[in-house]
């Protein structure tokens, strides 16, 4: 989910940054370029980890910045298919539950919340499994699996599910394990 990535580019300084120290100015240049961007192979660019090499810089005529080669490390976050994690619902429509993984968010769809008959109390925002009683609301830890990753140009998509042995609400599974223990 989080990785680092070395990259090699040509970095362009700005010529409001050229008064402070060189592998500063580039850092601030990588950051403003950077953090923030969706890249599909990449992920979500989070930050600048470090600054590893600074090349001579080159002025291009009828360009005020200076343009230094460098060679830094990005943190990024992609989800992989069929990955473990772990969020916080943040939000439940009739549709779905969205969960925040990291700084993206992910859709549990209503039918890949439970193994029951999941119905949607809109008042509360609350779903309810009419068997096991159990409720997902907003707040609400969850461990789920990543089912979809979609990283376009207009949308980026995470689909989840918690309908396997191990994932769900927090409080289900720790209440499954209690329950093993009193049967052992």
């Amino acid at each position: 989910m989080y990785r680092i990535f070395t990259v090699e580019e040509r970095i362009r300084v700005p010529p409001e940054k050229l008064k402070m120290k060189v592998r500063d100015a580039v850092r601030e240049s990588i950051a403003d370029k950077f953090e923030g961007l969706v890249d599909p192979r990449l992920g979500v660019i989070l930050s600048v980890v470090s600054v590893e090499k600074v090349g001579e810089g080159r002025i291009v005529a009828g360009d005020p910045g200076v343009f230094y080669n460098s060679t830094f490390k990005l943190l990024t976050f992609k989800p992989e298919l069929n990955e473990l994690t772990y969020g916080e619902v943040i939000d439940n429509t009739e549709f779905g539950s969205f969960v925040r993984i990291g700084p993206m968010d992910g859709l549990i769809h209503i039918s890949q919340i439970m193994d029951d008959f999941v119905s949607y109390d809109s008042k509360n925002a609350v779903f309810l499994g009419k068997e096991t009683k159990r409720t997902l609301k907003e707040g609400d830890k969850v461990r789920a699996r990543v089912i979809a990753v979609s990283f376009g140009k207009e949308e980026n998509k995470i689909g989840l599910t918690m309908r396997q042995s191990g994932l769900g609400n927090i409080l289900w599974l720790e209440e499954e394990k209690k329950k093993a223990k009193k049967g052992k």
